[in-house]
């Protein structure tokens, strides 16, 4: 199942972030996917994570493990 949700990342890399800009050196590259890299962490949610971010999802899991 893993190589699933591996795919559509990777999927999703390629779709939203690579296809969309062109690099002009490897610093430009490395500051546009990490752009995309904390937006899709942090601001958009996952139907997979029940409608939360990674950020989010990630919080919550910890809480209940503690509490």
């Amino acid at each position: 199942m893993r190589i699933a949700y591996i795919e559509s990342f990777n999927g999703r890399v390629r779709q939203e972030c690579l296809n969309q800009h062109w690099f002009l050196s490897l610093a430009d590259a490395q500051e546009q996917i990490d752009q995309w890299r904390l937006d899709y962490n942090e601001n958009r949610p996952h139907s997979s994570l029940g409608n939360q971010t990674p950020v989010e999802f990630a919080k919550n899991s910890s809480l209940a493990r503690q509490g």
